[in-house]
């Protein structure tokens, strides 16, 4: 692959590989038919998963512990050709394995007995509907055969041998492939077509999965789909056919990867009345700030910069007046905005006049790499399938009926232009809307949408997926603020998640490619390998009498001779022990590769064979290196050690280069971020100052705002030196408390998103590793001038994740306590503030021997707050 996977995309085309692998062998065996889902979130990367999949699937991956499936036949089936030829650039885009060849597809003149194996093929409603060439006559000829009439050439096209149904017939019947159907449910949108192309698409895909006429059920069929009940729909007429657990990935892990902006704004008028040139000029003020704050990013990272641009959305039957006015605004309002920065990808493909200015027309595919395109007028969702990283701001002429639309436009704009998170700056990991025909009342179906998924099917028990702000402000690092309390906060270690899929060996090559590339170590990968090499000639002495029998296994074959006596009618068997010929070992020792990591167990193999002095051959050498390799493989205990020892190496290295990793830019610093997160243990971060926070002012109650109360020792504010702040009651009293203890330097407000300027606690809950983000981080001028920092955290005791949050507090304490003066987790009982203090080591074993949280808060290990 050409792109690191995320966590969640890793275990995501871990388990849609164990299904395949288990539906191509019942289907083999059995001639059973099955079908999954993978349903993601807009911009989950799905098909980057599916990219990862196919690459395993033709050729084999030791990551997933995955053969190759020689006969493997993926049939792509989506609404049509656009999209099919959408999601072929991005597979070539994303895989470095998969060639231009491998992805093809099926034209009219497409003319085969069979599919290829190793190779996707991409076919669409229309390519299977009853007029196409590639169809034509299928029905026909079968009718007339069933009827036993004599079958002419001429019911079929000139030259064609076959139609596509017989080709998708000798597939599923030839003994050496597997077709596998990739159900594209994902791209559906609003521009799926009326009824009668809906009817036409079931009919076809119903076909597909259940077998028509001399056309069987295909095997294996594979849904990928934004929820898993539209891939449900698709398959409610399926007949006879088993289902394997759907893949779901998590909403909130696809937003704490970084992938999707956390934060969209809305800004919309106080009153009544008509907004929409205000909000243009606003809009255009918005993207032109965008582009300086990109510009001055990439100045100070020394990087390409990314250019945002606006869209225009329009009703169905736009004014061309009006949009000719809207442009004077913007260009009124941005005099060096060039004027043949407009297009727009509307219903008709051609140059249309609005007002005063000729429009281009541009493919909705081409927007993204066409970077003098900064204004795009569009209507609904551009195009199934269509997203732009860089369209960061919205403006809106639909009205408040439109929502639907206006949210699943805005669903297209929630990539994030680098695929990452910039650190501590919300501003360039937001998204801006401005609707000038809403109001407070009408604002909030939208913002709800917003904030719980763009899919348009929300689950109303789920958190927010990430934040809507209404009219938010800016606030920044407060000049109150000391730098050792800066300091101090940036000393504070932050936990990441565990990796299910993480593999020690593939982490320490991978970070000693990346501290090599970055002049931090030079020839880091010959080290990483000769440290390794270390460890596995320690495994042989160390396992010494289990590889040698492991050894024995691999250098000869075991069987049975049966002897049947025609005259006695007696059978009998005989043992016998041959000597493994080259291709048992090579066998062997390629699936120790896959164990051990090829590259490692390549140079370890070779490493051994120039060492071999007694051998005949080189080739020998290496044979008999191969078969010590081999048998390596067969100990589990070898793997575990030498799995130890890389996730020992790789965290030495990453603590000694930690200084220098951190003077890099944010994209190296990410890269290694990602390294040090790919543990299948949490592993420890450093947090990210924050610049630029956007922070809401007021609190919505019904049709009604509040203005929120204002903190003054924030770390970050706004220009008066107050951070406004939506809390409780009980984080009212806690604030009023510490802001009143002596010494008090400043106070956070721990961001409750994921993102690197938030402390992040790792505990287990409901059998998964999850992060818990304390609400408040206060901060204290001891005597001797040094600062001090505190924890407090308010959760309800009431809660079903109360006891295990206290118990992975008590283990962030254990390990780094020494960090902080108090590490407060507080609860209210009665009318009482009570308050456990997990940097007592008393207290972390009342709450690790304990079993419900509401008595710990009652107990001795508890005082009054």
């Amino acid at each position: 692959m050409k792109f690191t996977l995320k966590d969640y995309q890793d275990e995501a085309v871990l388990d849609v590989l164990t299904n395949l692998r288990k539906a191509a062998k019942r289907w083999r065996n059995d001639q059973d038919t099955h079908a999954f889902s993978l349903s993601a979130t807009t911009g989950a990367g799905k098909t980057v998963m599916a990219a990862a999949v196919f690459e395993a699937l033709f050729h084999g991956d030791d990551s997933y512990d995955v053969e190759p499936d020689p006969g493997a036949v993926v049939l792509w089936f989506s609404d049509d050709p656009s999209l099919n030829e959408q999601t072929r650039f991005r597979l070539l885009e994303a895989s470095d394995r998969i060639n231009f060849s491998d992805l093809v597809v099926v034209q009219n003149t497409f003319n085969a007995e069979t599919f290829n194996p190793g190779k996707v093929y991409f076919l669409n409603t229309q390519k299977l509907g009853k007029n196409s060439l590639l169809t034509r006559g299928h029905d026909a000829y079968e009718e007339a055969a069933e009827q036993g009439q004599d079958t002419l050439p001429e019911m079929r096209p000139d030259g064609r041998t076959f139609t596509i149904w017989d080709t998708i017939r000798n597939t599923i019947e030839h003994p050496d492939l597997t077709l596998y159907l990739v159900l594209d449910e994902a791209h559906r949108g609003m521009g799926s077509g009326g009824k009668a192309a809906r009817d036409a698409r079931s009919t076809i895909v119903k076909r597909l999965i259940n077998g028509d006429g001399t056309v069987p059920p295909v095997p294996i069929v594979w849904g990928i789909s934004a929820t898993v009940d539209r891939f449900k729909a698709a398959m409610a007429d399926a007949e006879g056919r088993s289902t394997l657990p759907d893949v779901e990935v998590d909403t909130l892990a696809v937003q704490e990867s970084g992938l999707l902006k956390d934060t969209v704004i809305l800004d919309i008028p106080d009153e009544a009345g008509q907004f929409d040139t205000v909000l243009v000029r606003r809009g255009t003020d918005k993207l032109r700030a965008a582009t300086e704050e990109w510009t001055d990013y990439a100045a100070a990272q020394g990087t390409e910069t990314v250019t945002p641009l606006m869209v225009l959305q329009v009703p169905n039957k736009p004014d061309p007046d009006d949009l000719g006015q809207a442009l004077a605004t913007i260009f009124d309002t941005w005099p060096d905005l060039p004027t043949d920065a407009v297009a727009h990808v509307l219903g008709d493909h051609t140059t249309q006049t609005f007002g005063a200015f000729n429009v281009p027309y541009i493919s909705p595919e081409r927007v993204q790499e066409s970077t003098w395109v900064r204004v795009l007028i569009a209507k609904d969702a551009i195009s199934t399938g269509w997203d732009c990283p860089r369209a960061e701001v919205m403006v809106s002429f639909r009205p408040a009926k439109d929502r639907t639309h206006i949210t699943q436009l805005l669903g297209r704009m929630v990539r994030t232009p680098l695929a990452r998170r910039i650190p501590g700056n919300e501003k360039l990991n937001a998204v801006d809307c401005l609707l000038p025909f809403f109001d407070t009342k009408t604002v909030t179906s939208v913002a709800d949408a917003l904030m719980h998924g763009t899919s348009g099917e929300r689950n109303d028990d789920g958190p927010p997926v990430r934040r809507v702000l209404v009219n938010p402000i800016e606030v920044v690092p407060n000049p109150a603020i000391t730098d050792p309390v800066w300091d101090r906060l940036l000393s504070l270690p932050s936990q990441s998640l565990p990796q299910r899929t993480a593999k020690p060996v593939k982490r320490l090559t991978a970070l000693a490619h990346e501290l090599a590339v970055d002049g931090l170590l030079p020839d880091a990968g010959k080290k990483a390998h000769a440290e390794l090499h270390k460890v596995l000639d320690g495994a042989q002495g160390r396992y010494a009498s289990e590889i040698v029998a492991a050894r024995i296994s691999v250098l000869t074959v075991e069987g049975k001779t049966l002897t049947a006596d025609l005259h006695t009618k007696t059978a009998t068997f005989d043992e016998f022990v041959a000597a493994a010929d080259h291709v048992v070992i090579e066998d062997a020792y390629r699936r120790a590769c896959r164990a051990l990591s090829p590259d490692v167990a390549r140079t370890y193999a070779e490493r051994l064979a120039d060492a071999d002095d007694d051998a005949d051959s080189t080739d020998d050498a290496l044979m008999d290196a191969h078969a010590t390799v081999a048998a390596l493989g067969l100990v589990p205990e070898v793997k575990d050690y030498l799995d130890a020892e890389a996730d020992k190496l790789a965290k030495q290295w990453l603590t000694e280069h930690r200084v220098a990793i951190k003077a890099l830019t944010d994209e190296r610093q990410e890269v290694y971020r990602q390294l040090r997160e790919m543990s299948t243990e949490p592993q420890d971060l450093d947090l990210a100052k924050p610049t630029s926070w956007l922070v809401p002012t007021t609190e919505r109650h019904g049709d009604t705002e509040t203005p929120l109360p204002k903190y003054q020792m924030h770390l970050l504010a706004d220009d008066d030196g107050t951070f406004p702040l939506d809390r409780n009651e009980w984080e009212a009293e806690v604030l009023d408390r510490e802001h009143s203890r002596p010494g008090f330097a400043g106070w956070y407000r721990n961001p409750s998103r994921s993102s690197q300027d938030s402390l992040a606690i790792a505990y287990e809950h409901g059998g998964r590793v999850r992060t818990l983000r304390p609400d408040f981080v206060f901060f204290t001028e001891n005597d001797d001038g040094s600062i001090g920092a505190s924890i407090v955290d308010p959760h309800g005791h009431h809660l079903g994740d109360a006891l295990p949050k206290l118990r992975g507090l008590a283990g962030y304490a254990e390990q780094h306590g020494h960090h902080f003066q108090r590490i407060d987790a507080i609860t209210k009982i009665g009318d009482t503030l009570r308050v456990l203090d997990l940097t007592e080591p008393s207290v972390r074993a009342a709450v690790a021997s304990a079993t419900d949280a509401a008595g710990l808060y009652q107990s001795n290990a508890a005082t009054d707050y």
